[in-house]
């Protein structure tokens, strides 16, 4: 019979969950006992946009995933190379840089 360890967690994902939700945006606020990550998703030339998801965490808990991601983006470049963060621009832009279709 195999040993199970009490430490072991036992994770489910749904089928909905595990699609996930495309974000291009993400604000984040705190109090003095939590952390809100809003994930929006901006479209070119739309002027309003939607909260998609939203994450409360402890301030531990916020640290500790600012921890794993630190590691995980260590080890995405080591791979594929240094990821390319654009300057910051006043705002958001609108239209992404780019120019405005139309139909």
């Amino acid at each position: 019979m195999e040993e199970q360890n009490e430490n072991q967690l036992n994770i489910e994902l749904s089928e909905e969950i595990a699609e996930g939700v495309y974000s291009n945006l993400a604000i984040i606020t705190h109090s003095n006992s939590e952390f809100v990550l809003d994930f929006i998703r901006v479209m070119p030339g739309v002027p309003k946009a939607r909260v998609k998801s939203r994450i409360i965490l402890t301030p531990e808990h916020a640290k500790r995933l600012l921890s794993a991601l630190q590691d995980n983006i260590e080890k995405f470049e080591s791979i594929n190379g240094r990821i390319k963060v654009q300057p910051d621009h006043p705002g958001f832009p609108m239209n992404f840089g780019g120019t405005m279709g139309q139909a």
